[in-house]
C-alpha cells in the first residue's frame, strides 16, 4: 500500500483471494468489538449477579442505537472514499476526510446531550426491571458522556475500510479491548464500583482507541493524501451535501433495526428479569457470530465500490458472488456452534440457573436467523459500495419497523407465545431485507445507476 501504500487498488487481481485477506482483518476487528462490550457484561453478570447483567444489556442496546446512527454518516463517507480511489480522484481525498471527521465529531457531540438529557425518559420508555433501573441509569450515563470517543473511532476506521485498510482498525479496537479488560477486574471485580466501573472502563478503553487512531492519521498524513491544516479540516458544502444525501438513509436504517431491537427489548422486559437477562445474553452471543460474518460485508463493499466507479461491473458482480459463497460457509460454522456449544457459551456470561434453562428457548428461536444474514453479507456490502442508500433505508424499514416490531409483536403477543413468539419474530424479520436484496442485485436494474464518483 504507498500513498499508494496506504490506499489499495482492488480493481484488478484476484477477487476471492484479495476479499479473504481483506475481510479476515475485519472479522477480527468485529470480533473484538464484540468481544469489548461482551467483556462488560461476563464481568458484571459473575460480579454483580443478573440485574447487573440485565442493566448493561438493555443500557448497551440504546446506545448501539445512538452510535449506528454516527456510524451510517461514517459509512457515507467510506463508499466516497472508496469511489474516489476507484474513479482516480485522489486529491480529493482530503477534502472528504476532512469534512467528514468534523461532521462526525459534531455528530458525537449532540448524541451526547440527548443521551445525558433524556436518560431517565429512556430508562423509563424501556421498561427496565425495577431492580436494574439504578445500575442501568449509571451505565447509560457514563458511556453517554463519552460517545464522541465511539464516534470518533468509527470514523476512522470508516476512512480506513474506504482506502482499502482493515489492519489498522483491528489494531485500535484491540488497544481499547486489552484496556477495557483490564480496568474491568479492577474497577468492577477488585474495587467493587459495580455497573459503573464497567462503564467506567468501557468509556477510557474507547477513548484510547480513538487517539491512538488519530495520532495513525496523523503520522501517515501524507500517505493517506490527507493533509491535517486549516485548508482542509472544514465542512466542504458539496462534500457535505453527498455524506448527507448519502449518510441520512444509512443512519435512519441503522436507526430504525436498532429502534427495532430497543421494542423488542422492552416486550421481553415485561416478561422478568431473567428473560431480560437472558435476551441480553443471547445478543451478545448472536453478535459475536453476525458481527463477525459482516466482516465480509465489510470488505465487500469498498471493493464493489471501487470497482463500480471505474466501470467494471463484471467485476463488481463476482465480488457478491465470492462474498455469498464464504458467507455461507462462515453461517455454517457459527450455527454448529450455537446448536452444540449453548450452554459453554451462555456460561461464560452467568451460572444463573434460569437464565440457562431459558437459553434453551432463546437458541431455539433465534436460529431461523442464520440463513437471511448470510444472504444480507452480499447483499448489504453491494448495496452500500453502489451508493444506494435509499433502498437500503426502505429494506431497513421492511426489516426493522414492519417485520421486527410485527412479527415479533404478533408471536409473542397475539399468539401469546411469550419469550419464544418475540426471539422469533426478531430472528425472521432480517429475511425482509435479504430477499428483496438478493432479488435487486439479481435483478440488474442497478446497472443504469450512476456512479457516486462522478459527482466528486
Amino acid at each position: 500500500m504507498s500513498s499508494a501504500t496506504l490506499s489499495r487498488d482492488f480493481t484488478h487481481g484476484n477477487i476471492p483471494r484479495q476479499l479473504i485477506r481483506f475481510t479476515l482483518p475485519f472479522m477480527a476487528s468485529n470480533a473484538m468489538q464484540v468481544l469489548y462490550s461482551a467483556i462488560d457484561m461476563m464481568i458484571v453478570g459473575n460480579c454483580v449477579g443478573k440485574e447487573g447483567l440485565a442493566a448493561v444489556s438493555q443500557s448497551s442496546q440504546i446506545l448501539n442505537f445512538v452510535t449506528m446512527l454516527c456510524l451510517g454518516f461514517s459509512n457515507a463517507g467510506q463508499v466516497l472514499i472508496s469511489q474516489a480511489i476507484g474513479a482516480g480522484k485522489k486529491k480529493e481525498l482530503s477534502r472528504i476526510i476532512g469534512t467528514l471527521f468534523l461532521l462526525i465529531l459534531l455528530l458525537g457531540l449532540v448524541m451526547t446531550v440527548f443521551i445525558l438529557a433524556l436518560c431517565q425518559p429512556i430508562i423509563r420508555i424501556m421498561q427496565i426491571h425495577d431492580d436494574a433501573t439504578t445500575m442501568a441509569m449509571s451505565y447509560l450515563i457514563i458511556c453517554g458522556a463519552g460517545l464522541v470517543f465511539t464516534a470518533g473511532y468509527n470514523m476512522v476506521s470508516a476512512v480506513l475500510r474506504g482506502m482499502g485498510d482493515s489492519k489498522r482498525p483491528f489494531l485500535f479496537i484491540a488497544i481499547a479491548s486489552v484496556i477495557n479488560l483490564v480496568l474491568d477486574i479492577l474497577f468492577t471485580g477488585i474495587l467493587g464500583w459495580g455497573v459503573a466501573g464497567a462503564a467506567a472502563a468501557t468509556i477510557i478503553g474507547q477513548a484510547a482507541s480513538f487517539l491512538f487512531s488519530l495520532l495513525y492519521l496523523y503520522c501517515h498524513r501524507q500517505e493517506l493524501g490527507f493533509e491535517m491544516d486549516k485548508e482542509h479540516f472544514r465542512i466542504e458544502g458539496r462534500y457535505a451535501k453527498l455524506i448527507g444525501s448519502l449518510g441520512t438513509p444509512m443512519a435512519v436504517q441503522a436507526g430504525f433495526i436498532n429502534l427495532s431491537l430497543l421494542f423488542v427489548n422492552a416486550l421481553v422486559n415485561k416478561v422478568g428479569v431473567i428473560a431480560s437477562a437472558t435476551f441480553g445474553v443471547g445478543m451478545r452471543i448472536d453478535d459475536l457470530c453476525n458481527k463477525v460474518s459482516q466482516g465480509l460485508q465489510f470488505a465487500a463493499s469498498p471493493m464493489i465500490g471501487q470497482n463500480i466507479a471505474a466501470g467494471q461491473k463484471e467485476r463488481a458482480k463476482k465480488v457478491v458472488w465470492y462474498t455469498w459463497m464464504y458467507s455461507f460457509a462462515f453461517t455454517a460454522l457459527f450455527l454448529i456452534l450455537y446448536l452444540f456449544c449453548r450452554e459453554l457459551l451462555f456460561s461464560l456470561f452467568t451460572d444463573d440457573t434460569k437464565v440457562m434453562e431459558l437459553s434453551k428457548t432463546f437458541v431455539a428461536a433465534i436460529v431461523w436467523m442464520f440463513p437471511a444474514f448470510a444472504i444480507m453479507r452480499g447483499t448489504g456490502g453491494f448495496i452500500t459500495g453502489i451508493g444506494n442508500a435509499k433502498l437500503g433505508m426502505v429494506l431497513a424499514l421492511l426489516d426493522g419497523v414492519v417485520l421486527r416490531i410485527g412479527l415479533s409483536w404478533l408471536f409473542g403477543i397475539v399468539l401469546n407465545w411469550g419469550f419464544f413468539g418475540f426471539v422469533l419474530g426478531y430472528g425472521l424479520a432480517p429475511y425482509g431485507c435479504a430477499i428483496p436484496g438478493m432479488i435487486y442485485f439479481l435483478s440488474g436494474k442497478w446497472e443504469k445507476r450512476k456512479a457516486l464518483a462522478e459527482e466528486l
